[in-house]
């Protein structure tokens, strides 16, 4: 967006605490914006054992936004944020299934429980994702890949609502992670050099299977060798393991990768190997696709997916080419042109143009093809 389209705007900052956040507020007040700046709490009630972080990340946040003249404001989502994403995770993976929070959280409470507190007086909700916007020749605002491939954060924003992408902006989405830190060094901001956040986006240095076993507790199960039938050991309970998982599972002899999950006998099946043809797929479904800006026909039903795009299934450099078949009202079938590992049923599956440049959504992968005989 131009810098002369933005001084009619309103606009929030959503400082994390982290560099890519301040980097964001620093880009608009060198063009001379003056934009109110918020930290949105949803980490875990202060009384509670938990280590977290929130406590230093307001304090790096309201440092950054005193350097630039702006006020911060503190919006408690933490309700929010336990009563809606926590559920969806933990009813997720109590069903044997791979959950993203994160890209829930994009959805519903930084774009969503922000904008019905505070974010509705605003044009514009500026934040830190790699990631960028543009605009077709009808008006339409479509979500675009960010140049840093080890940065770009599309994958986690392709379940935002349309309204919200037309509310978003991405002012560091053209950079790459190496030169967002060296504007930092350069203006000498507060948290330059400080690293990156890892995880879930609220749990700080909180153990991911210690938030799964508070809400889920441990339940004893057999870990089977899927090619023998030979029970190789037993895990505390299918919900702290994925499909596709190769580490901790604290077997000999392997390395031994997780392919299928009976969820209502609480059984993990493996294979060993460090590329066992059991552990990848070449086709799979989705279903409830989202699309991040909805096409209407003349008919009135949403213009469907592209035969061939390119898609991830989850957040790595990487993507794949494949070939898309519609099996009925958002829902689709992916032959890949390559064996793609770990395809688990509850993960997203984001999809773009053949040339990996526009986002045109996400769906959930609801099966795979090795999955079929024993996932519930």
């Amino acid at each position: 967006m131009k810098d002369e389209e933005l001084n009619d705007k309103r606009i929030a900052v959503l400082l994390s605490g982290g560099v890519d956040s301040a980097v964001v507020l620093y880009e608009l007040a060198r063009r001379g914006l003056k934009p109110d700046c918020f930290y949105i709490k949803i980490g875990p009630e202060e009384e509670e054992e938990w280590d977290c972080t929130s406590e230093e990340d307001v304090e790096m946040a309201t440092a950054v936004a005193a350097r630039f003249g702006c006020r911060l404001e503190v919006v408690d989502c933490h309700r929010e944020y336990w009563d809606e994403v926590t559920r969806y995770t933990m009813d997720k993976v109590r069903a044997g299934m791979t959950p993203n929070p994160d890209v829930m959280c994009n959805r519903l409470i930084k774009f969503g429980a922000f904008h019905e507190k505070r974010g509705y007086d605003y044009d514009l909700i500026a934040t830190g994702h790699y990631a960028q916007t543009e605009i077709d020749e009808e008006g339409r605002k479509w979500l675009v890949t960010s140049p840093d491939p080890v940065k770009d954060q599309t994958d986690f924003l392709a379940q935002i609502y349309d309204w919200q992408l037309r509310k978003a902006l991405f002012p560091i989405g053209h950079m790459r992670k190496e030169e967002v830190r060296e504007i930092a060094e350069r203006e000498h901001l507060v948290n330059a050099r400080r690293k990156d956040s890892q995880g879930i986006c609220f749990l700080g240095k909180i153990n991911y299977n210690d938030y799964l076993r508070r809400y889920l507790g441990e339940q004893e199960g057999d870990v089977i060798d899927l090619e023998t039938g030979k029970v190789l050991g037993k895990h505390k309970g299918h919900w702290f393991h994925t499909i596709g998982q190769r580490k901790g599972l604290g077997l000999g002899g392997g390395p031994w990768n997780v392919v299928k999950k009976d969820v209502e006998n609480n059984v993990l099946y493996v294979v060993r190997g460090y590329e066992p043809i059991k552990a990848h797929v070449k086709e799979f479904d989705f279903h409830d696709f989202h699309h991040l800006t909805p096409i209407l026909r003349n008919d009135g039903t949403l213009e469907p997916l592209p035969e061939r795009v390119t898609f991830k299934i989850r957040h790595t450099p990487d993507y794949f080419d494949g070939q898309l078949t519609q099996t009925g009202e958002g829902a689709y079938h992916v032959v890949t042109d390559r064996w793609v590992q770990g395809v688990a049923p509850g993960q997203f599956c984001v999809i773009y143009d053949e040339r990996f440049h526009r986002c045109f959504g996400s769906g959930e992968i609801c099966v795979s093809q090795n999955e079929r005989p024993v996932v519930i």
